[in-house]
């Protein structure tokens, strides 16, 4: 979303994680998704670099806020998503790998990140301010895959805020642009250009 955001022309290669293509594995020393490669000397493969990259190479609606406020600000909430938000999610989401614990257990530990995301959406629109910032666009691909374990649940969950916000973030051009699918990449593919 901030690489389509910013209007920065990058190749698109869709791959399987599964089944990492050697020219991946090339620039991925680690074999993670994503990958920029800004040039055959560097490439980053987190998504917060890339998004900060994405953005101050071009912000037209500020998302990163004066002096970078909302990048600053961002980054507590991003490293809780991260660290401890992104497990538990994994473990509610598969759940049956981790038997330790029921499907219930794993979705109450995520509830704390949501409780405090519902509480912060009650004071402005988006994460940080009244409009999208850096904030909102690193959060809500977490908060979209959540919803959609039990999406029951989550429409009738105690976070209408939330809820909304989620709403709005799926309506923006950026994620209809983001989430397309394409087909996955073979050496000798013509470019894909985002």
């Amino acid at each position: 979303m901030a690489l389509d955001y910013s209007n920065r022309k990058v190749i698109l290669r869709t791959v399987a994680l599964r089944n990492l293509p050697v020219e991946v594995l090339a620039v991925s020393p680690h074999a993670t998704v994503p990958t920029l490669v800004i040039n055959e000397n560097e490439s980053m493969a987190e998504s917060w670099d890339i998004m900060k990259w994405a953005l101050n190479q071009n912000d037209p609606e500020n998302w990163l806020g004066a002096n970078n406020v909302y990048q600053h600000k961002a980054e507590p909430l991003v490293e809780l998503n991260d660290v401890s938000f992104k497990q538990n999610l994994d473990k509610y989401k598969y759940a049956e790998r981790f038997p330790e614990q029921s499907m219930k257990y794993y979705r109450g530990r995520c509830e704390s990140f949501l409780e405090a995301l519902n509480i912060m959406l009650q004071e402005n629109k988006f994460l940080l301010a009244e409009r999208i910032s850096i904030a909102d666009v690193a959060i809500f691909p977490f908060i979209r895959q959540f919803s959609m374990v039990d999406k029951t649940w989550f429409d009738e969950s105690p976070y209408p805020v939330l809820q909304h916000w989620l709403k709005l973030m799926l309506n923006t051009l950026w994620f209809g642009q983001a989430f397309k699918k394409h087909e996955l990449w073979q050496a000798g593919d013509e470019n894909l250009y985002l």
